[in-house]
């Protein structure tokens, strides 16, 4: 099973990471890490990735990830990606995004009509692209998955991988990662974080 994760400059490193390691897990995961041009990728915070394969050389994967970070402001205005894009969906067993990664989807004309979901902070933005917006920690719509901020392209990932193979597997990965969270704060979404809080983030 190919999959395909798309590699920009100023992506969210742990968009493509997090996923990544569950997606890795499947016994005939072939992982392609994509770009318009290939080499590495600074990720934001100076992280180095590297995309080993032009898009041109990866035309059809069994499985779409498109993470987010600031640099989808540009990817999401380069023709050259989004056409990869839409011919590589129209082949898909599944085509997924991570944070404001759905908006390089909604860019690419394929959240029409659909429930998604992006970080909470970008999620009105969906409208734009004739999308419903959905707080949630990822939908599915069909073959597309759409994931909310960053570390849910944990959950997502893994219920990608329950979609593949079955729940059992999911959980195996799960174990194997040890993804209990308990983090030391309540502050994870708008709806429980502190005001002063979040007026810093807007900040």
């Amino acid at each position: 099973m190919q999959i395909a994760i798309l590699l920009f400059d100023d992506i969210t490193a742990l968009d493509a990471v997090g996923p990544y390691e569950v997606l890795a897990s499947l016994p005939d995961a072939e992982i392609r890490m994509v770009a318009r041009h290939p080499g590495p990728k600074r990720a934001a915070g100076g992280l180095g990735l590297v995309a080993d394969h032009a898009l041109s050389a990866v035309p059809d994967p069994d499985i779409i990830l498109i993470p987010g970070g600031d640099g989808v402001r540009a990817v999401m205005n380069d023709e050259d990606v989004l056409d990869w894009l839409r011919a590589a969906h129209a082949t898909s067993r599944y085509t997924t995004s991570i944070c404001t990664g759905a908006l390089i989807l909604g860019a690419a004309g394929l959240l029409q009509g659909l429930k998604a979901t992006t970080h909470w902070r970008h999620r009105d933005r969906l409208r734009q692209f004739g999308a419903r917006p959905v707080d949630r920690r990822y939908v599915v719509e069909g073959k597309i998955i759409t994931a909310a901020g960053v570390s849910a392209g944990i959950d997502m990932a893994l219920h990608l991988v329950r979609l593949i193979a079955d729940d059992t597997m999911a959980q195996k990965v799960q174990l194997r990662l040890e993804y209990d969270p308990h983090p030391p704060f309540n502050a994870g979404s708008p709806a429980t974080a502190p005001q002063e809080v979040i007026d810093l983030f807007e900040e």
